[in-house]
């Protein structure tokens, strides 16, 4: 996320809001941001929200993640929200939002869901 640029804006019980702002490294062609940027914030915010409710002698990996691009991600930043819909023992779900942000108004442009696995760090 550092090499990105994005940052952790808010932090709840599962729930994780991941800034990124605009700049050409993110950016595709056309001056959107990159679906690939865009996907790698959301899975992060989900991961983080997750990682929210885990003991803390424990880790977090993506199992799998789906994104469904909405429209053009335009703006001066994108904002994901990674939100848990379901903390098991072993697997946890979670909804996936990416919004455009232009002016202070926002705008979904991608959402999706994560599965996520708990991991003990001595399961490595």
């Amino acid at each position: 996320m550092a090499h990105l640029g994005a940052r952790i804006t808010q932090i709840t019980p599962g729930r994780v809001h991941i800034v990124l702002p605009s700049r050409p490294e993110v950016t595709q062609q056309h001056g959107y941001f990159h679906a690939g940027a865009a996907s790698a914030v959301a899975d992060s915010a989900g991961g983080y929200a997750a990682y929210t409710l885990f003991p803390e002698d424990t880790e977090v990996l993506t199992v799998e993640y789906k994104i469904n691009l909405l429209a053009p991600a335009v703006g001066e930043h994108i904002e994901a929200v990674g939100t848990v819909l379901k903390a098991g023992r072993t697997l946890t779900v979670c909804q996936l939002e990416v919004f455009g942000v232009l002016d202070g108004r926002r705008k979904l442009v991608a959402n999706g869901q994560q599965t996520l696995i708990r991991v003990n760090p001595s399961e490595r």
